[in-house]
C-alpha cells in the first residue's frame, strides 16, 4: 500500500535526513530559557517542526524542552518518540561529523542512526499513511531533545502534554525490542588536595567531552614534578615501563623539565556495548594509580577503582556479576573530571532486567565503606522495560518486520535505553537492522540509505497497523 509513495519520496527523505544532521545538536548549557539545552539542539528541533508544517500536519513547540507533530481523528493517541539531541562528535571521521555525506550509498554523520535518520524515517511513515488512508486515531511524532543526557524533555512533556496509548520509539533494533535493562550511574568523589604527592601532582585532565553513555576514545592528562630531586627522565622511563607492561595505547609527551602529559587512546563505542570499545579512561586511571604508587603515593579513588574497577565489563570485581534473559551486567566508565581539586569517575552500567537498581548503589556503597575519602553519587537511574514476548504491541511489531522482509525473527532485550521506557505500552522498534554493525555513538555513524528507506515503509505499515 506504501511502498511506491514512499519510493517516489525516496530523494526527499535522503536529503532532509542529510539537512537534519548537518545541525550539530549536542547538547550545551543555556541561560536562555528558550533555548534549555542549547542554541543548536534548538535549530534541530525548529527544523523538524517546520518540515512537519511542510508536509501538512499540526505541529507544537513545548516551550524548547521538546516538540510534536500530530495527525488523524480519534480520542486515543498513538505516540512515536524519537530525539534530536547527539552526542559529542568525537575524533578522526572520515568524514566531516556535521556534513550529512553520502558515500558508498551511506549517509554520515553523527545523528545518522540516533536518532535523526529514523526520527525523519517516521515523519514520511506517517506522511504515507495521512496521504493514503483514513485512520480513527491520532498519530503524534513526539520530538524529544535530552535523550543522552537527563530526559528532562519527556519529564517535561509528561507534565505538559497527553500520554500515548499505545507507539514505538524508533531508536533501537528491529525486528522490535521487549526488554531493555535498567540504567544506573555512579560517580566517585574525591578531594585531591588531600592526598597530594611529595614527588608528583595530578595537574589537568582533558576527558570533559566525552559523554556517560560513549566508551571514550581519548583522555589527557598532565603530571607536574613536584620534587626537584626527581627529573623528568625517571618519571617518563617509569611510566614506559608500566604502560609497556600493560600494552596499552597512551602517548607520552615532555611539555617541559616540570610538566609530562599522557594521552590514552581508545575506540568510540555505545555504553550498551562496551566489549565493543576500549576505554581510553579506564587505561589512563590504572596508569596512573601505579605512577603514584611508583612514589609512594596512594590516591584513594584510583586505588579503589584499579581494584574494583579495573578494564572490566561484568562487574565481577565489584561482586555485582549478574544476568537474565536481558543479558549480563556491563559497565563503561564514560567521565573523567578534574574541577577544584575533586576528583570525579562517572559509570555507566546496563543492568539485566530482574536486578534491582537499589541493590547496586548497596554493594557500591559496601565496597566503599573502607573508602572514606571517596563520596557516592547516583546522577541518574532508569527503571527497565519489560513488555511480554506475547503482547500485542510485541507481536504486532515484530511481525510486520518479518513479513516485510520475509525473516523468521524473535524479539529482542537490549541495554540500550530509549523514550520507550518513559511511557506505557511502549517498545523500541529499529530502525538498526539485524546483522548490521550498530553505529550509534561511533566514529564514521552512518545510516545506509536502503535501511533509511526500508525503515520509512516498515514505519508506515505499523502506524496503519496500530
Amino acid at each position: 500500500m506504501f511502498d511506491k509513495y514512499i519510493d517516489n519520496l525516496k530523494d526527499e527523505i535522503i536529503s532532509e535526513t542529510q539537512k537534519l544532521i548537518q545541525i550539530p545538536s549536542v547538547y550545551s548549557k543555556s541561560e536562555n530559557p528558550l533555548y534549555p539545552f542549547g542554541e543548536n539542539v534548538n535549530k534541530a528541533l525548529e527544523y523538524v517542526l517546520n518540515l512537519g508544517k511542510k508536509l501538512g500536519f499540526k505541529t507544537k513547540n513545548l516551550d524548547g524542552y521538546c516538540g510534536y507533530i500530530e495527525f488523524g481523528e480519534g480520542e486515543k493517541l498513538v505516540g512515536i518518540v524519537g530525539h534530536l539531541d547527539v552526542v559529542p562528535e568525537g575524533d578522526n571521521w572520515t568524514f566531516p561529523p556535521f556534513s550529512g555525506n553520502i558515500s558508498d550509498n551511506k549517509i554520515f554523520g553523527r545523528g545518522a542512526i540516533d536518532d535523526k535518520g529514523p526520527v525523519i524515517a517516521s515523519l514520511y511513515a506517517m506522511k504515507a499513511v495521512m496521504d493514503n488512508c483514513k485512520i480513527d486515531k491520532r498519530v503524534r511524532l513526539i520530538l524529544g531533545l535530552n535523550e543522552e543526557n537527563d530526559w528532562k524533555c519527556i519529564k517535561y512533556y509528561k507534565e505538559h502534554e497527553e500520554l500515548p496509548t499505545i507507539g514505538f520509539s524508533p531508536d533501537a533494533d528491529f525486528p522490535c525490542i521487549y526488554a531493555e535493562k535498567g540504567i544506573i550511574s555512579p560517580y566517585l568523589n574525591m578531594d585531591y588536595s588531600k592526598f597530594k604527592s611529595e614527588d608528583i601532582l595530578l595537574e589537568n585532565i582533558d576527558c570533559n567531552n566525552n559523554a556517560i553513555n560513549v566508551v571514550p576514545k581519548i583522555c589527557s592528562c598532565i603530571l607536574k614534578i613536584n620534587n626537584k630531586n626527581i627529573s623528568s627522565k625517571n618519571i617518563i622511563n617509569n611510566l614506559k615501563k608500566i604502560i609497556s607492561e600493560h600494552n596499552y595505547e597512551i602517548d607520552i609527551y615532555k611539555i617541559d623539565d616540570q610538566k609530562i602529559k599522557l594521552t590514552s587512546h581508545g575506540v568510540q563505542a555505545h555504553a550498551a556495548h562496551p566489549d565493543l570499545g576500549i576505554n581510553s579512561i579506564s587505561r589512563l586511571i590504572i596508569i596512573l594509580d601505579e605512577i603514584f604508587k611508583t612514589y609512594n603515593t596512594n590516591i584513594p579513588i584510583f586505588d579503589f577503582f584499579n581494584k574494583y574497577i579495573n578494564t572490566q565489563y561484568n562487574g565481577q570485581d565489584l561482586d555485582i556479576a549478574c544476568e537474565d534473559e536481558s543479558g549480563n551486567l556491563t559497565l563503561n566508565v564514560g567521565k573523567f573530571i578534574f574541577d577544584n581539586n575533586i576528583l570525579s569517575i562517572g559509570m555507566n552500567l546496563r543492568v539485566p532486567i530482574k536486578t534491582d537498581l537499589t541493590d547496586i548503589e548497596k554493594i557500591f556503597k559496601n565496597q566503599l565503606s573502607s573508602y572514606e575519602n571517596i563520596e557516592l553519587i547516583i546522577k541518574d537511574k532508569k527503571e527497565p522495560l519489560y513488555v511480554p514476548k506475547n503482547s500485542y504491541l510485541v507481536k504486532t511489531l515484530c511481525d510486520i518486520f518479518n513479513e516485510t522482509t520475509n525473516s523468521n525473527l524473535e524479539p529482542l532485550a537490549i541495554g540500550g535505553a530509549t523514550y520507550a521506557r518513559a511511557f506505557k505500552n511502549l517498545i523500541s522498534f529499529g530502525a538498526n537492522l539485524p546483522n548490521q554493525e550498530d553505529m550509534c555513538h561511533k566514529t564514521d555513524e552512518f545510516i545506509s540509505i536502503d535501511n533509511l528507506i526500508l525503515a520509512t515503509k516498515i514505519y508506515a505499515k505499523a502506524i496503519y497497523k496500530i
